[in-house]
C-alpha cells in the first residue's frame, strides 16, 4: 500500500490540552511511516486547508513535539469557521478535494468541539459523494464537556480543576474579610447551555463553603436566587456564586447577552458575573467582587489534570491508530469503567450520533434546589480533576514551545474565503 500524506488541524476554542492530542497524533503518525508519509497541519484550523496554507511538521523536532503535552492552546493555530452543507456551499468542498489531491493527502484528523465533529462529518463524506478517498476521524475537545456519547471530552477536566481551585481559593479570601468588608463574590464560567464547568466551582461545597452555583439548565428565579444567597450569608456571613455564561431567565434571554453574534452566529455571551452581582447589591446591599474567568480557565495548563492530559494524548493517538486499521468518520471516546478505582479506555462513536447533538447536565447531577450538584455529579467529577501534571518550570515561569511552523509549497492559485 503506497503511503498518504496527513492533514491535521485544530478548531474552536482551544485548551489546555488540545496539543496533548496534537502530541498524540504526530507521534503515532511519525510511527507509522510506511503508510503515512508526512502529516501537514492547517494554519489556524480548517481554514489552512482551504487556503493551502500547511505546516509541515517534519521540520519540527522531536523534542519539540513532545513539548506540545504541556503546552496550552492551539499549537498551529485555530479558527471559528464552520463549513456549510456539500448543496449550499459545494466550491469550499472542491476546494478541499483540490487541496488534498494536491498534497497527497488521505487522511484527516480535525481536533475539535461540536461544531468541529459536523465538519468532520461533512468531510467524510467527500469520499462517497465527490469521490476523493479521505478518511476523516474527528478528535474530541471542548471545556464544555457537550459531546454526547464519550463519557467526557478532553480539555473539560483541566478546566473544572481550575475552576473548583480558583473558586475554593477566591472564597477563602472573602471568608477572611467578610466581617468588615466583601461578603458575596460572583464568578462566571464557560458553558452555554451545559453546566458542566459550573459543577465544578459546586465542588467547594465539601469543603464548608457556602455556595450557589447557576446553571443553564435551570432557568433563573431572581426572588428564589436572592433568597438563597441571603439565607447562606446569614448562616455563614458570606456567600459565593458560580454562574455559567448560559444561565437565563425563563423566557430564553441569556442573563449575559449582548446582542452579538459569534463566527457561528451563536449568541455573544459575557457578563453574567456582573448582572448577578449588582442584582445581589440592589437587593440586599452586599458588596461583593466578581471574575470572569474566560480564557484564565481554558489556558491554564500549570494546573492542569493529569487525568485530561492522559485522554487527550491517547484519543490523538487512537484517531491515527483507527484511521490505520481502515475506519472512517469517527471520533474515539472516552469509556468509563469505573470511578472509584478511576478506570477508562478508549472507544469509538459513528460521526453521524455526535455532529450538532449537545450533551447535558443530567437532572439527578443537579441538586433539588437547583443551586447545588449531587452525589452521582460529585462521583462523575473527581476522577475527572484528580491527579496533577505540572509543566516544566524555568526561572520561575512555565517552559511552553512555539513551534517554527514551516510552510509547505503551494502548489495551487489562491482561494478567497
Amino acid at each position: 500500500m503506497t503511503a498518504k500524506n496527513a492533514f491535521y488541524a485544530q478548531s474552536g476554542g482551544v485548551t489546555a490540552v488540545i496539543n496533548a492530542s496534537a502530541c498524540g497524533v504526530i507521534e503515532t503518525a511519525r510511527q507509522h511511516t510506511d503508510r503515512i508519509a508526512n502529516l501537514y497541519a492547517g494554519r489556524n484550523g480548517i481554514i489552512g486547508a482551504l487556503t493551502e496554507d500547511l505546516i509541515d511538521t517534519s521540520r519540527e523536532l522531536a523534542e519539540s513535539i513532545a513539548a506540545l503535552r504541556h503546552t496550552p492552546s492551539g499549537g498551529f493555530g485555530s479558527c471559528r469557521y464552520k463549513l456549510k452543507s456539500l448543496d449550499a456551499n459545494k466550491r469550499e468542498y472542491e476546494r478541499l478535494i483540490e487541496v488534498f489531491k494536491a498534497h497527497d493527502i488521505g487522511y484527516f484528523f480535525y481536533n475539535g468541539g461540536g461544531d468541529s465533529a459536523d465538519t468532520c462529518y461533512k468531510v467524510s463524506q467527500l469520499s462517497e459523494k465527490m469521490g476523493a478517498p479521505i478518511q476523516a476521524i474527528h478528535v474530541p475537545k471542548t471545556v464544555d464537556n457537550d459531546l454526547p456519547i464519550t463519557d467526557n471530552c478532553p480539555g473539560f477536566g483541566s478546566v473544572a480543576k481550575y475552576i473548583a481551585t480558583s473558586t475554593l481559593e477566591a472564597s477563602f479570601d472573602v471568608r477572611s474579610m467578610c466581617a468588615t468588608s466583601t461578603k458575596l463574590f460572583v464568578l462566571e464560567v464557560m458553558g452555554r447551555h451545559a453546566g458542566w464547568i459550573a459543577a465544578a466551582g459546586a465542588l467547594v461545597a465539601d469543603q464548608g463553603i457556602p455556595v450557589v452555583t447557576l446553571f443553564p439548565e435551570i432557568e433563573f428565579d431572581q426572588d428564589k436566587f436572592l433568597a438563597a444567597v441571603e439565607a447562606k450569608v446569614e448562616e455563614h456571613g458570606y456567600c459565593s456564586v458560580v454562574v455559567s455564561e448560559g444561565c437565563h431567565w425563563p423566557d430564553g434571554r441569556f442573563l449575559a447577552e449582548q446582542g452579538t453574534r459569534d463566527a457561528f452566529g451563536h449568541a455573544q455571551l459575557g457578563g453574567a458575573a456582573p448582572v448577578v452581582a449588582n442584582m445581589v447589591k440592589e437587593a440586599l446591599g452586599y458588596k461583593f467582587h466578581w471574575a470572569v474567568a474566560d480564557y484564565l480557565q481554558r489556558a491554564a495548563r500549570h494546573l492542569a489534570s493529569k487525568s485530561d492530559v492522559e485522554q487527550a494524548y491517547a484519543l490523538g493517538k487512537a484517531a491515527v491508530e483507527y484511521a490505520l486499521q481502515g475506519h472512517n468518520a469517527i471520533m474515539p471516546t472516552v469509556v468509563r469503567r469505573s470511578s472509584d478505582p478511576y478506570v477508562w479506555e478508549v472507544g469509538q462513536a459513528p460521526l453521524s450520533e455526535v455532529a450538532n447533538v449537545e450533551k447535558f447536565m443530567p437532572r439527578d447531577f443537579i441538586s433539588e434546589d437547583g443551586y447545588g450538584i449531587t452525589d452521582n455529579c460529585r462521583e462523575y467529577l473527581y476522577p475527572l480533576i484528580s491527579g496533577e501534571d505540572y509543566p516544566p518550570y524555568q526561572k520561575g515561569l512555565p517552559r511552553y514551545v512555539t513551534l517554527k511552523k514551516v510552510a509547505v509549497s503551494k502548489k495551487l492559485g489562491p482561494f478567497e474565503l
